[in-house]
């Protein structure tokens, strides 16, 4: 008899718990989980790969084809001039842009499904380029399921990611700018 009333309890706070948040709390939660997070991370490290000010923000910096493309800065001896625009000053351009404006969309729920795609892909190019050419060690990859959960790739990255993963499967819910925009343009 306790037993079904504590199982009668449960289901009924958490079936209106469900009801409650359903359509829009988790796509808010994720956005603003990873937002709260990463945005400024994203944004200070593309700071770093751009100028300051106008027309300086169109300008990447060596820094950005150092961070990026490693080996191709290089050799052609940390001179951007020395480098392609296409397809490499592209590529960092592209790059550098993408940690400003994909953060955001995530955040404001634009495009929040391919935007959080672009933000898993981001993620993997830069853990390949930080294992690949700037030579983390095993200690910084780590080993998923270890009892130690400080590695920046196995432990951290994936915890970035489990948001952008529901986002890209559920889409940012009904408090975003996907939302807003789809009822203006069924009126319009």
């Amino acid at each position: 008899m306790l037993i079904q009333k504590l199982e009668t309890l449960h289901d009924t706070l958490f079936d209106n718990l469900s009801r409650i948040t359903d359509g829009w709390f988790m796509g808010l939660a994720a956005r603003l989980a990873f937002s709260s997070v990463l945005l400024g991370y994203f944004w200070n490290s593309a700071a770093t790969k751009l100028g300051s000010g106008f027309p300086g923000i169109l300008q990447a910096e060596v820094g950005a084809y150092a961070q990026i493309l490693p080996p191709i800065a290089e050799a052609a001896g940390y001179d951007p001039t020395k480098i392609a625009f296409l397809p490499w000053g592209l590529v960092v351009h592209l790059g550098a842009y993408a940690e400003f404006l994909v953060p955001l969309m995530i955040l404001l729920g634009l495009l929040t499904r391919l935007s959080s795609l672009a933000m898993i892909g981001f993620i993997v190019v830069m853990t390949f380029v930080d294992i690949q050419f700037h030579g983390l060690d095993a200690k910084a990859i780590g080993v998923p399921f270890d009892r130690v959960q400080d590695a920046i790739v196995s432990d951290q990255r994936l915890l970035w990611v489990l948001p952008l993963l529901y986002l890209a499967l559920n889409g940012g819910g009904s408090l975003s700018l996907d939302r807003l925009l789809g009822r203006l343009s069924r009126t319009a």
